[in-house]
């Protein structure tokens, strides 16, 4: 399973057609969106997680640049301030992928980027405010 983080502008040309669901019923994709401003006769903008097959995911993304979608990579960058982490675990209860969990027996915070799915739940769960994200959109196949 291939999966990955989307911001999809769309012109006004397009907002009023259900291109999304055709990416599940053509592609064999699923998508969660996670935020959208789309507003009929006027420019949208779509935030969702794509998953798939890669090929698919590659077939589904062709086709929404067909349709003049531009589509970006969610480029997202969480960090933990080691100054401000007193380790109190808060952000682990909230963690949907286990990629905060409590290295024993030191009872530290280990944060693995390779299993974060950028959810960015960890961030107001933490009391001391010691996860950070930041958000930019990269350009994807072009």
């Amino acid at each position: 399973m291939y999966s990955r983080m989307l911001v999809l502008r769309f012109p006004k040309t397009e907002v009023e057609k259900p291109i999304v669901c055709y990416l599940a019923r053509d592609f064999d994709l699923t998508f969660n969106i996670l935020k959208a401003t789309i507003l009929p006769r006027k420019e949208g903008v779509m935030v969702m997680e794509l998953s798939g097959t890669r090929k698919n995911f590659t077939l589904g993304v062709e086709y929404l640049k067909k349709h003049n979608i531009q589509v970006q990579a969610v480029g997202q960058d969480i960090k933990r301030n080691k100054k401000k982490c007193t380790h109190c675990g808060a952000c682990i209860a909230v963690c949907p992928t286990g990629a905060l969990s409590i290295k024993r027996p030191e009872m530290m915070v280990v944060f693995d980027h390779k299993k974060c799915s950028i959810c960015g739940l960890c961030v107001p769960a933490c009391p001391p405010r010691a996860m950070e994200i930041r958000t930019t959109g990269t350009p994807i196949l072009k």
